[in-house]
């Protein structure tokens, strides 16, 4: 699992079926600080994120093991809202 921040969010009117009724957001990788590490991913959002939302995420085949995106084509899935997270006894992010 991996942290993110939503950034945004991605429309496709057209698409595969299997990917029909799934809401699609943009991720942008967090460090364990929580400053921006990496790059951008689109993941299927399971749990009702919104944009600004810090998220825990998973990719790859990881992704498609939830109630919402089992067998269906997709790479990465929001799976959490991270409500708040501690490194080393500080506080890191709090919602």
């Amino acid at each position: 699992m991996l942290l993110g921040r939503v950034t945004g969010t991605v429309v496709a009117s057209q698409k595969e079926p299997l990917m029909d009724g799934l809401t699609l957001l943009v991720v942008r990788q967090l460090g364990v600080d929580n400053t921006e590490s990496g790059g951008y991913v689109v993941a299927v959002d399971a749990v009702g994120a919104g944009v600004g939302e810090v998220v825990m995420y998973a990719s790859g085949s990881s992704a498609r093991q939830t109630g919402v995106t089992q067998n269906r084509p997709c790479d990465a899935v929001i799976m959490a809202i991270v409500d708040t997270w501690d490194v080393d006894g500080d506080t890191v992010y709090t919602k």
